[in-house]
């Protein structure tokens, strides 16, 4: 683990790390988050019975969105030419949705942050589509599973 942040110069300012002579290699991560709702609002998104329209697909293009404008949301980040980006749901249960997230590119740093800003659209494009059938949805456990390429290799999530 690097022993100082690497967003700060010597004397505390903010920059963008020079990724100048960095090597080009294949990066991917993935990230997740998970929505919590009623089982009645559940099943609305489930049965697509939502005025609104089909939450997942739209909450897919949001993902992917907010995935390619990341360098816009987030300062410090260098914009990447994205390879790919896909944003898929599961259900661990009768109230929860959980979004997962990857991307890919070929570059000189990671993509971590754009798979954690896909799983955060869409996540909060569920909430805002649901939102009208319930006001109490919680988004949580935004978190990245795993990342590769780079300096710093594979890193993995442990199931703890």
């Amino acid at each position: 683990m690097p022993d100082k942040l690497t967003h700060f110069d010597e004397h505390g300012a903010s920059r963008m790390v020079d990724v100048g002579a960095k090597p080009v290699t294949e990066r991917t991560a993935r990230a997740s988050a998970l929505v919590r709702m009623s089982t009645a609002t559940l099943a609305l998104v489930r049965d697509r019975k939502l005025s609104k329209g089909d939450v997942f697909e739209v909450a897919r293009l949001a993902g992917i969105m907010a995935a390619k404008r990341t360098s816009d949301l987030i300062p410090l980040c260098h914009p990447l030419p994205i390879d790919s980006v896909t944003v898929n749901f599961s259900f661990p249960d009768d109230t929860s949705i959980r979004v997962e997230t990857a991307a890919a590119c070929t570059g000189k740093t990671g993509i971590e942050m754009e798979a954690l800003v896909a799983a955060s659209a869409a996540a909060l494009t569920i909430y805002d589509m649901c939102k009208a059938a319930q006001r109490g949805i919680v988004i949580e456990r935004l978190q990245l599973e795993e990342k590769s390429g780079g300096r710093s290799g594979h890193w993995q999530r442990s199931s703890v």
